[in-house]
């Protein structure tokens, strides 16, 4: 078969196999990482010359914007996770970033170490959520990289292509093989591994990454494995079950709320300020059960920041784009900039409640879903996040009070649904399954803070009380 036959045969197998994961809705990420002048470019050019545009999107990772400098480390990485049944191609990963930063300085080697464990927990996440990892390395000689290089600086329609980075790692060709070589066996794992190409041929490179994605992907069609549910290797803290927590005497008089709560507004408002100064980022995120007064609580913390620094995000159920991908998806997309708040009216939480309980996942998703859960905080509060979660409780009782407070209220019978009158008949149940989830989630790194709501001012004091606590403990 020549060569020009061959090509024509894995391009014809590659769009056949774009649509037996658009069929099978599979998720497909391909990093493709080397040395500059490597040709992983047009590698990737020809790769997807023949595919349909509609289900793949390429991104160029190399630089981060000023604005993703300010987003946590994975960011701009794990938005751009494909729906199901779409490609991803990177033309560059976060291997090129975090090596760089350890080689020119800019990253201590303790955080470069931080950095890989993330790297090597996202990585188990995608494939554990049903994803098609590919990774290439595109090697090529020292030699043959100052080849190339000079080859490209020689014609003027070319040198553009050249930038400084590529001349600094080719001078320090050496430091940077041996970090490469250490990044990749770190990294490498069975079921998701490294390929790594003699980049010499370009011919050759394009042939072994279409057969290689087509192979991997007839592979992951007849893999029929569940993800093993690791143990979590986090120190937690103490929990109380929600039967034991005292409600009924946790109330504040009229007065002493409203002094209470100028006081405390007051001094959030100036630590917002600080937090902005010093560019530290907040996420705080309230559960809890219907008619607890999230909403509330949420106003009266709100009413005290600067509306330009902070956002609150409702959360409902998640939209189809959202379902067609992994379920931290979109609370990636609503993660604070540096200095910002965010403020979440439910979260990720989803995942171990009501997905759990409605049967919107697996047993296996959901239990997963604690170590992924720890993990994502984990890297939030490396980032330098101050991370502060909120459970409101309430006893039956009360909850059925405000309901019948609502369905009687003109005005306010939007806020009760079929739905909560369904979930209430499952409280036993929820009650359960919360218990659980604060067990498994309340790390040290981030903790649950319980706010006896039965009386809601005394819950929204205490909520300020506690956010401006955990604030002062960053700057």
């Amino acid at each position: 078969m020549s060569k020009l036959q061959e090509k024509e045969r894995y391009r014809e197998e590659l769009a056949g196999r774009q649509q037996i994961i658009k069929n099978e809705g599979l998720p497909v990420i391909v990093i493709l990482e080397g040395y500059s002048a490597s040709g992983k470019g047009s590698a990737l050019s020809s790769i997807i010359k023949f595919m349909d545009p509609r289900f793949f999107r390429v991104y160029n990772m190399d630089v981060a914007t000023e604005e993703e400098k300010r987003r946590p480390f994975l960011f701009r990485h794990a938005v751009k996770m494909p729906m199901k049944g779409q490609f991803s191609f990177f033309d560059g990963s976060v291997m090129d970033e975090v090596t760089h930063e350890l080689l020119t300085g800019k990253i201590s080697e303790n955080k470069y170490k931080e950095k890989i464990g993330s790297i090597i927990h996202y990585e188990r996440q995608l494939h554990d959520n049903g994803y098609l990892l590919i990774k290439f390395f595109l090697d090529v000689s020292e030699k043959e990289q100052k080849k190339r290089i000079d080859k490209l600086l020689e014609n003027k329609n070319t040198k553009w292509r050249v930038n400084k980075k590529d001349l600094w790692q080719n001078k320090n060709y050496k430091k940077c093989r041996k970090l490469y070589n250490s990044y990749i066996q770190e990294t490498d794992n069975k079921e998701y591994p490294w390929h790594i190409i003699k980049a010499d041929d370009k011919d050759q490179v394009e042939a072994i990454i279409a057969n290689t994605i087509i192979s991997e992907i007839d592979y992951a069609i007849k893999k029929n494995m569940l993800p093993q549910i690791l143990d979590n290797p986090y120190k937690m803290t103490k929990t109380k079950k929600l039967s034991k927590i005292r409600l009924k005497d946790k109330v504040l008089s009229d007065k002493e709320y409203r002094e209470k709560l100028k006081v405390l507004q007051k001094e959030l408002s100036d630590l917002h300020n600080k937090l902005y100064r010093k560019k530290i980022p907040v996420i705080i995120a309230y559960e809890g059960w219907d008619a607890a007064g999230k909403g509330g609580n949420i106003k009266r913390v709100a009413s005290a920041l600067d509306p330009r620094g902070y956002e609150v995000f409702p959360i409902a159920s998640p939209s189809a784009e959202e379902k067609n991908r992994h379920f931290l998806w979109r609370f990636y997309n609503r993660l604070p900039k540096t200095g910002h708040i965010a403020i979440f009216d439910r979260t990720w939480y989803g995942r171990v409640m009501v997905e759990r309980l409605e049967g919107f996942c697996s047993e296996n998703d959901w239990k997963r879903a604690y170590n992924e859960i720890n993990e994502f905080e984990k890297d939030l509060t490396d980032w330098g996040a101050v991370i502060i979660k909120f459970w409101v409780q309430i006893d039956k009782d009360t909850q059925l009070e405000r309901f019948t407070l609502r369905q009687n209220t003109p005005e306010k019978q939007w806020k009760i649904t079929d739905e909560d009158w369904r979930n209430r008949e499952k409280w036993d149940l929820y009650e359960d399954a919360i218990n659980e989830m604060i067990e498994k989630t309340s790390t040290e790194f981030a903790p649950w803070f319980i706010l006896e709501s039965n009386d809601k001012k005394y819950a929204r004091i205490k909520a300020l009380e506690i956010i401006i606590k955990e604030i002062k403990k960053k700057i």
